[in-house]
């Protein structure tokens, strides 16, 4: 029997007609069913949400004799949070995040409703990426468990203030999710952001969007080094995901990536919906951008920059360098290559923000990762 479609439910994805999913992709997705093709269907519940259900050909079958690992199960999400302004001159954000702090209806699905907020309001009323300290890297138990200071930098009091009411970080009362949204000077398109592979649920609304979302290829990125302790805004939640969308200078607002992050933000909320409704998300493998490093710029001995990124280089964030490419330009005219060993993909590079921080890109490896299934319990 040939697979049939499933007609996508009304969808807040901004891309044109509705869109219709052919059973196909998910097949590829999980352990198929021995001599036999599945058909997905979906049912209208009592409680006016949709859930799909894997039928065989015959009928419901146990995932015992699909041969199917068991869904994992999380609780729905009922407290989602939506960040903006979390560097102050990230406009796509700002922007959103005011537009609805007047008109919340777009962050309105039936299980739930997103609250939105300006996380850095010094920043956003300066339009200046921080004030005192990058408020992004401020979210380490060093920072959120210290005492307050009459010196101390605004945004390590505002970092505490956010983890009071959208956290504690770590805690069963914190918020079951939250967004951060972003731009970047960098060429990195729309570009989804979470801290590891572990992050299930993360991982699972990134597919989603990869699937939904066809206008941009959306590349997962995951920032977090082995050992390092996630830093980022959206880990005060249980979990999160941050968008990064690019290229945008610093403190100006671009019509189509505002348009682009409304979109993505409808998606995402869309999936939301979909999980705490009891669909049923089957086990999938997908590509991701793993960090392995930072590099910087080549410096005098005073440590001023003495190379920029190099033209062959500038704005190919996400393609591959491979050894003896060239990565930067030296003032002088030569070129300095890639000396690693194995080829990487770079990203945010020549990034304007991460001038003061000493990073010319960012290294990653390119990885294929198993994710288990996924319903809500």
């Amino acid at each position: 029997m040939a697979p049939s479609t499933w007609s996508q439910p009304t969808s807040h994805c901004a891309q044109g007609p509705q869109h219709v999913i052919t059973a196909s992709w998910l097949l590829t997705l999980t352990t198929p069913a021995p001599k036999e093709a599945w058909q997905w269907q979906q049912q209208q519940c009592d409680d006016g949400g949709s859930r799909i259900q894997a039928l065989s050909c015959g009928g419901l079958r146990s995932r015992a004799a699909a041969g199917m690992a068991a869904p994992r199960r999380l609780k729905p999400l009922h407290r989602v949070a939506v960040s903006g302004g979390t560097h102050g001159n990230e406009m796509s954000g700002v922007y959103l995040v005011k537009h609805w702090l007047r008109d919340p209806t777009e962050l309105r699905r039936g299980s739930f409703a997103a609250t939105p907020f300006l996380s850095n309001l010094r920043a956003v009323e300066k339009c200046v990426r921080y004030v005192g300290r990058d408020l992004n890297r401020t979210f380490t138990a060093e920072f959120l468990s210290s005492a307050e200071t009459e010196d101390e930098p605004y945004e390590v009091g505002r970092a505490r203030e956010i983890n009071q009411t959208y956290g504690p970080k770590g805690s069963a009362q914190a918020f079951d999710f939250m967004f951060d949204l972003h731009n970047t000077t960098a060429n990195m398109g729309t570009c989804l952001i979470m801290d590891s592979e572990e992050s299930l649920l993360p991982m699972h609304m990134c597919h989603y969007i990869q699937t939904h979302y066809t206008q941009s290829s959306c590349p997962i990125y995951l920032y977090k080094l082995p050992g390092e302790e996630s830093y980022s805004i959206d880990s005060v939640a249980k979990t999160g995901l941050a968008l990064e969308l690019g290229p945008q200078p610093q403190g100006v607002l671009k019509a189509n990536l505002f348009a682009e992050m409304r979109a993505l933000m409808a998606c995402a909320l869309d999936f939301i919906e979909l999980f705490n409704t009891g669909t049923v998300f089957p086990a999938f493998k997908t590509e991701a951008y793993k960090i392995t490093g930072r590099v910087d710029y080549p410096r005098y001995p005073d440590g001023e920059i003495s190379a920029m990124v190099h033209p062959k280089l500038q704005d190919k964030d996400f393609l591959p360098l491979n050894p003896e490419d060239p990565i930067f330009q030296p003032f002088s005219g030569e070129e300095i290559l890639y000396e690693g060993d194995s080829t990487i993909y770079p990203a945010f590079i020549n990034e304007a923000a991460y001038y003061e921080k000493k990073v010319a890109f960012v290294k990653m490896e390119k990885r294929t990762f198993s994710i288990p299934g996924l319903q809500r319990e």
